[in-house]
């Protein structure tokens, strides 16, 4: 197998990392491998920092083990490699009424990596995340062995794997409940919130399967936390719409892009675009689901420096004032991205570094500017406070201290990830950053 010396970054591109890759196409490659060479697991770098990411070290980018293995139509259940997308599942079985019963932001994300990361998708107040629809999960321990790792058999072991960051071996494939769709139509309904409580109000009342907001993050005063609520049900035997083309970034942006007064000025068109009243359409299920996937290297906007991403999720009981805190501080530093997001979020989790809890989840994306560490230094903080959570797919500015408090789980986390890989051949740029390996105090 041979190692190829490369630069590489998280979807982010604010935080870089410089390793040797291997790339091993079948199971038995890879075993060969490991009896040498026991490094992290990679997939697509979606996760949006460095989660991914083994500055001078050595990482198994697992991409081209991506093949279907096997599905039971009667049962919903498919086997597939850890390398393959949501995206590419979503193609092949959508047309035959079957999905991911979670799908996350992006269609390139990778099976293994949504296990990993325990992701959660624009349902979570009804489905759960991502990691409560795995069966069972096919993981190369270090001592060479695979297990079949599952939340009836293994239990421990299957809540330090889900959303372990890939602590505890590799994912070689996984086995996932699929859920059944009348059609590939998206049937959603768009309607303007004018301001954060009637926002908070309206995705407490919905009914609806999946619900995501957009939110102007540069609103104030009596405008601040405005946006458009999106709630949607997959259509019963609609006739599938032709796909919208892919447009591409072919250039990094220029700094002036991402600028308050452009970026005020895009906001306020994007919200006129809904009428008072609301508007209803259809859509394909790519274009609900992964609706940033049209734009290839979409990224690229934010310029060559990158950008960073803070995404928090707040306890439901307490979530008013400090989003309201939060969103004020926000639009007050003027470095916030048309790129900014609210949704409700339910009890589910599957791991014990499981993102969720029972609330309000907030992103927002920043420019990689000098200002934007202090500024999420602070959100952290009042998130800490609030009794949330950070999102470690999506950080790439937290410091360890800062999380401790957040994963009370974080301890039996480290006890089931240290004996699995006690060496620590396996942490990643993130896993060191934030200390998530620490035993329990």
């Amino acid at each position: 197998m041979l190692w190829n010396s490369t630069e590489y970054t998280g979807w982010g591109r604010a935080l870089k990392a410089k390793a040797d890759l291997a790339r091993p196409e079948r199971v038995s490659t890879l075993k060969a491998l490991w009896k040498d060479a026991k490094h992290p697991a990679i997939g697509k770098l979606r996760s949006y920092g460095d989660a991914a990411l083994v500055n001078k070290g050595r990482a198994i980018d697992m991409t081209r083990m991506n093949r279907l293995i096997a599905f039971d139509p009667k049962t919903g259940i498919l086997e597939a490699e850890a390398g393959i997308t949501i995206g590419e599942i979503a193609r092949v079985f959508g047309p035959q009424g079957f999905l991911p019963a979670v799908m996350p932001g992006t269609g390139f994300a990778t099976l293994g990596g949504c296990i990993a990361n325990d992701v959660h998708g624009k349902n979570h107040h009804v489905d759960g995340t991502f990691g409560q629809h795995v069966v069972s999960v096919a993981l190369l321990g270090l001592n060479g062995r695979v297990r079949q790792v599952s939340p009836d058999k293994t239990p421990d072991l299957f809540k330090a794997t889900l959303a372990g960051l890939g602590q505890t071996g590799v994912i070689l494939s996984a086995k996932i409940q699929m859920i059944e769709i009348g059609s590939e139509v998206v049937d959603v309904r768009e309607n303007r919130m004018e301001n954060l409580d009637e926002f908070l109000a309206r995705l407490d009342s919905s009914n609806a399967r999946f619900s995501v907001g957009w939110i102007d993050a540069l609103a104030q005063g009596a405008a601040l936390g405005r946006g458009i609520l999106e709630e949607a049900e997959i259509r019963e035997h609609a006739t599938p719409l032709s796909p919208r083309p892919a447009k591409s970034v072919p250039i990094n942006g220029p700094s002036f892009l991402m600028s308050a007064p452009i970026v005020r000025a895009f906001n306020a068109t994007y919200i006129r675009r809904v009428p008072e009243e609301g508007v209803q359409h259809d859509r394909t299920l790519d274009d609900f689901f992964f609706p940033l996937d049209r734009v290839q290297n979409w990224n690229r906007l934010y310029g060559k420096k990158g950008f960073h991403q803070f995404q928090c999720v707040l306890p439901a009981d307490n979530a008013a004032r400090p989003l309201r805190e939060m969103l004020s501080l926000i639009a007050e530093g003027k470095l916030a991205s048309p790129l900014a997001v609210l949704k409700r979020l339910g009890p589910g989790r599957a791991g014990y570094l499981s993102f969720p809890m029972e609330g309000y989840t907030l992103a927002v994306d920043f420019p990689n500017r000098p200002r934007v560490a202090a500024l999420v230094d602070r959100l952290v903080e009042i998130t800490l406070n609030a009794g949330g959570r950070i999102y470690f797919a999506k950080d790439s500015l937290a410091k360890g201290d800062a999380v401790k408090g957040m994963y009370p789980e974080r301890g039996a986390f480290a006890e089931i990830a240290n004996t699995a890989d006690p060496e620590h051949l396996l942490t990643t740029d993130l896993v060191k950053r934030l200390k998530l390996r620490r035993p329990r105090p």
